[in-house]
């Protein structure tokens, strides 16, 4: 069939959960048996979100073709398990540039550049990228911000001249919010129905609203809702609050919207879909009795989003295993090791988080100092991997002045450092080593058996490295290189087999776990937490 285009727009409010609704449609039409991927376009002039501090944007989420990307892309990853790229996630940034380039070679023959055709057409171009290569029956389109956004105006008038030109091939979703006055106890529609008229003012006429709200939206209400934004009754959809986000599909297929999809765009005849394996993993969680507590030692606490992919991964591998998580956030900052033991000797175990830069990195040396000496089973992210072989190399090595030469360019122990061809690159993010990488684990080794293979392809966004000048010396003393990058020698995997649990990976495994198959890293990690637990449990009532 011909590739069809859903444009998912949003109004009133942002963080309304464009993202959610976009994955949820994905995940029931690639259920139905259709081939989908999901893109997002985003509204603001940075090329990508990878210079953006995360108290700004949240995470910074990275495909397998090394592209710094908007955090929706991980939601669009778990919900769906496909592979998202660059081409998945634009910003205005990249849109501009890639028509400056094109004005610079003179592709343009002169004329005056302008936002219509020449911005605009980019963006279509961009669009439809996907959707030309034939491998996909469905592309959904998030577009970012708000509809009344003056950045988001150049998107929706792409929107516009596509729905246009693609006719019945295309439709658009718009997300909107209904308040309710507690001190009047009523919903009201009327924002919903100035965003609706902002959007028909801009040319484009919705052909689904969904409504997100906290409380129900009666049958009267969503038939007013449709007479006063000329939208069919049956395709005014509410998305009311629940539990978690995975449930969201359901609630959507419980109300037809992948249905409605489907007509709209005449896709044919199609099969329900198949969601065993999706209600299997809700039964585990609605079934799960006891709980595992994990500590997220980190310099981000206090935005969660910040850490998105890594709170999704140990969700996934606490369901899994059959049991709730209560996951406590620890400032790296507010750490030392004074209070390490009481705010880590409850943990089950310790997730010792990403990122960069000197500040909390000494509550992280004092976080890993306690879980090594306590043998509490840790788990140490890019940052945290480095931060591993540091304390290590201060209080076992006995090399007190031990440091990565991105805290401490004279060190005199740089047992974390660049590579000698990355140091002569000025241009930020050009020593970055972002993407899938190979990685051959030891035979033998726990991360090893966690993945039941030695071989490996995971995702890097770092620029400092293992000092491989090193690795004798720590080997010697306990600390096991067990993961290598068989063409550059780079270690990605360390670990101390005398420990419980205790792994330290260069790559980010959280980006790879999905709601249909969790990391095996994180499974692992979880089912040693739940097993410290019962250790702990039954010595305590001796």
């Amino acid at each position: 069939m011909e590739t069809k285009y859903i444009f998912v727009t949003g109004g009133v409010v942002s963080s309304l959960g464009k993202g959610i609704i976009s994955s949820s449609l994905a995940n029931l039409l690639i259920a139905r048996g259709y081939r989908v991927t999901i893109q997002k376009f985003d509204p603001y002039i940075n090329i990508d979100p990878g210079t953006l501090n995360p108290y700004e944007h949240g995470e910074c989420y990275v495909t397998v073709d090394g592209h710094e990307a908007d955090l929706d892309l991980g939601h669009y990853e778990r919900f769906t398990d496909i592979h998202t790229t660059r081409a998945n996630n634009i910003t205005t940034g990249r849109i501009y540039r890639s028509v400056i380039d094109k004005e610079r070679r003179g592709d343009y023959l002169g004329k005056t550049v302008q936002i219509v055709p020449h911005i605009t057409d980019e963006i279509k171009r961009a669009v439809k990228a996907l959707g030309n290569t034939g491998d996909f029956d469905f592309i959904i389109t998030e577009i970012g911000g708000v509809v009344g956004d003056i950045e988001s105006l150049p998107f929706l008038e792409a929107v516009r001249q596509l729905r246009w030109e693609l006719g019945d091939n295309s439709l658009c979703i718009h997300l909107t919010y209904v308040p309710y006055i507690a001190a009047a106890k009523e919903l009201k529609t009327k924002p919903t129905q100035h965003s609706v008229k902002k959007l028909q003012e801009l040319g484009i006429q919705p052909d689904i609203l969904v409504l997100r709200t906290e409380h129900h939206i009666g049958n009267d209400m969503r038939r007013k809702i449709a007479l006063f934004c000329n939208v069919a009754p049956d395709a005014v959809v509410q998305s009311i609050d629940v539990d978690t986000i995975y449930r969201v599909p359901l609630r959507m297929h419980e109300q037809g919207l992948d249905d409605i999809v489907l007509r709209k765009t005449h896709a044919g005849p199609h099969p329900e879909p198949d969601m065993a394996a999706w209600l299997d993993f809700l039964h585990k969680m609605d079934n799960a009795d006891d709980t595992v507590t994990i500590g997220l030692v980190g310099k981000y606490v206090e935005l969660q989003d910040a850490y998105k992919s890594i709170n999704e991964a140990l969700f996934q591998a606490a369901t899994y295993n059959t049991h709730k998580l209560k996951l406590v956030y620890i400032h790296s900052e507010k750490l030392t090791d004074a209070d390490a033991g009481e705010k880590l000797g409850r943990m089950d175990g310790v997730i010792i988080a990403p990122g960069f830069g000197q500040r909390g990195i000494e509550g992280k040396f004092a976080a890993l100092r306690y879980c090594r000496e306590h043998d509490i089973p840790t788990f140490g992210i890019c940052l945290g991997m480095q931060c591993m072989v540091i304390e290590y190399a201060r209080d076992v090595l006995g090399l007190p002045d031990a440091n990565s030469t991105e805290m401490s360019p004279s060190t005199p122990h740089p047992v974390i450092d660049l590579m000698e061809e990355q140091k002569s690159i000025s241009n930020l993010g050009g020593t970055m080593r972002l993407g899938a990488y190979d990685c051959r684990l030891t035979a033998g080794s726990r991360a090893a058996a966690a993945y039941g293979t030695t071989d490996i392809r995971e995702r890097h966004r770092h620029r400092f490295e293992f000092n491989n000048s090193y690795r004798e010396a720590f080997e010697q003393a306990g600390m096991a290189c067990t993961g290598i990058n068989p063409a550059s020698g780079l270690v990605e995997v360390v670990e101390i087999p005398s420990l419980r649990w205790f792994i330290g990976t260069q790559y980010h495994p959280e980006y790879s776990s999905t709601v249909l198959h969790p990391h095996p890293l994180f499974m692992s990690f979880m089912r040693a937490a739940i097993a410290y637990r019962d250790e702990r449990a039954k010595s305590e009532k001796h």
